[in-house]
């Protein structure tokens, strides 16, 4: 059983104008989502390999990559809430990706402080949902959850540590304490999950690149 530390964030709302996802704060400022904004950045590389991979292709390689991430996502949050996942319906390679995943957060995560949360920062002026905040092996960590079709380096994901880094930045802000630690277990299909560990301190030029 994971053990929960109970934290009263804001509600936000949420709008999606031209493909722009926005939180919409207590106060009523409306920030871009932090995947809106590094997506924004990739726009261009995006745009290129789309063309040469052809449109058909391309759709069928984003939905395969949105299914397959949306539900390791999903069992990942009932698991990590002590809820019984045997009752989701899984595909067979989601269910082989949650099932390498959950070791690794048996072993190393407890005191969970936000799972799925929206949190923001007026400094940083974004928003977002951050998948989860708790300790991995004792230290309290910003932790990412990513899938994927192939083997990925540490230089291939400056983007993943930039979108934890500015959740870190927003928890410090709402809740006045410091995460120093960043953490992205990936699943790779066929493969043992990858696991990433980093200083915030370390990332935080890289988040203000992107911005």
């Amino acid at each position: 059983m994971f053990n929960h530390v109970q934290h009263n964030f804001p509600q936000l709302l949420q709008e999606n104008v031209d493909g722009v996802r926005r939180y919409v704060t207590p106060s009523g400022e409306k920030y871009p989502s932090v995947t809106t904004v590094l997506a924004d950045f990739n726009k261009e590389g995006i745009l290129e390999w789309r063309k040469k991979v052809g449109e058909e292709k391309a759709n069928q390689i984003s939905r395969a990559a949105t299914t397959r991430g949306t539900g390791v996502h999903k069992a990942l949050e009932m698991y990590l809430k002590n809820e019984d996942v045997s009752s989701l319906e899984m595909m067979p390679n989601v269910k082989s990706l949650f099932v390498r995943m959950k070791g690794e957060l048996a072993e190393k995560v407890n005191n969970i402080h936000c799972l799925e949360d929206k949190l923001y920062s007026h400094k940083l002026k974004l928003a977002g949902t951050v998948d989860c905040i708790a300790e991995h092996n004792g230290v309290l960590s910003v932790i990412d959850f990513k899938t994927s079709k192939r083997v990925k380096t540490r230089e291939d994901i400056d983007s993943y540590f930039a979108q934890c880094v500015a959740y870190a930045m927003m928890y410090e802000e709402l809740v006045g304490e410091p995460i120093d630690q960043i953490v992205i277990i990936m699943a790779v299909e066929n493969e043992e999950p990858l696991l990433f560990i980093e200083k915030t301190e370390d990332h935080i030029n890289t988040l203000l690149k992107y911005i």
